[in-house]
């Protein structure tokens, strides 16, 4: 399947979460520490994962990939 591919604030949190889990990565290009960068999220089934250029982060649940996606600022600002 091919990613799907964004910039932060495009989608709302559910769309990307919905996104992930239909099984596509999706691949968002965001402004990190000064500069653009690009991170996937992805779902392998069991663990929700955010491939950032620095850090690989691990969720356990959707909960908290909705948490991280809203927090990070990838989705777009009062929706989730």
């Amino acid at each position: 399947m091919t990613p799907l591919e964004v910039d932060a604030g495009e989608l709302t949190a559910e769309e990307i979460i919905d996104a992930i889990r239909d099984g596509q990565r999706v691949v968002v290009t965001a402004d990190l520490f000064g500069s653009e960068q690009t991170l996937t999220l992805r779902h392998d089934g069991e663990t929700f994962y955010c491939d950032t250029p620095t850090r690989l982060h691990k969720h356990d649940d959707e909960a908290g990939m909705l948490t991280c996606i809203e927090k990070m600022g990838y989705a777009k600002q009062g929706d989730a």
